[in-house]
């Protein structure tokens, strides 16, 4: 019997968090030991939380995004500018999130193709609803749940430029760091590739 297909994701976790993601690439290029992430997170509070429940929160999901890439993203994140640290950490929260991923194959790169000027604001309520035939796990997800993940997905297509900002959800052009795109062709990550090159893409 097949198993059951479920959606692992952790958007509510936050969007790029880039500032932060710095900070955590920086603790896994060092190969800090569990005594060090407990130092620099709990007691040290580098990423600046208000309580130390949500600097382990926070450490932890952008912690598995970028373990889910290579050491070279992880210094090109640290390392680089606004720009490409933002493209990285999109490029993690892509790799660790199949619903955003297919949201970029499916809804982005039709509103593109269509040329589309904006997103419609329940553009991803809909899109779960679709979505909810491959997982119906989905259908008994809290709609506040399903309200936060729509708001922290268009956060991060803001952060990243594809939209113009949250409020208006208007369509913009992103040109993918060639940085990034041969970091993305020498680790065979296509699919992400192509994810992230969607406003690219034309009639």
């Amino acid at each position: 019997m097949l198993e059951q297909f479920h959606y692992d994701s952790d958007l509510i976790g936050g969007s790029l968090m880039v500032r932060e993601s710095r900070l955590i690439a920086d603790l896994l290029l060092r190969e800090a030991t569990p005594e060090q992430w407990h130092q620099a997170i709990q007691i040290d509070n580098i990423l600046q939380k208000r309580t130390p429940a949500s600097a382990q929160r926070n450490a932890t999901a952008i912690r598995k995004r970028l373990e889910r890439l290579e050491p070279d993203f992880w210094k090109a994140l640290r390392d680089g500018d606004d720009e490409l640290a933002t493209q990285v950490a999109f490029c993690g929260a892509l790799e660790r999130n199949l619903l955003l991923l297919e949201f970029m194959e499916t809804v982005m790169r039709d509103a593109y193709i269509s040329q589309a000027q904006h997103l419609d604001s329940y553009i991803w309520s809909d899109f779960l609803d679709e979505r909810s035939q491959r997982d119906p796990d989905i259908c008994d997800w809290k709609e506040s749940s399903k309200k936060k993940m729509g708001q922290v997905v268009f956060r991060m297509l803001a952060e990243a430029g594809y939209l113009k900002s949250t409020r208006k959800l208007v369509l913009q052009r992103v040109i993918v760091r060639a940085e990034l795109r041969s970091l993305l062709e020498e680790h065979y990550k296509q699919r992400i590739k192509r994810s992230m090159e969607v406003s690219l893409w034309t009639r």
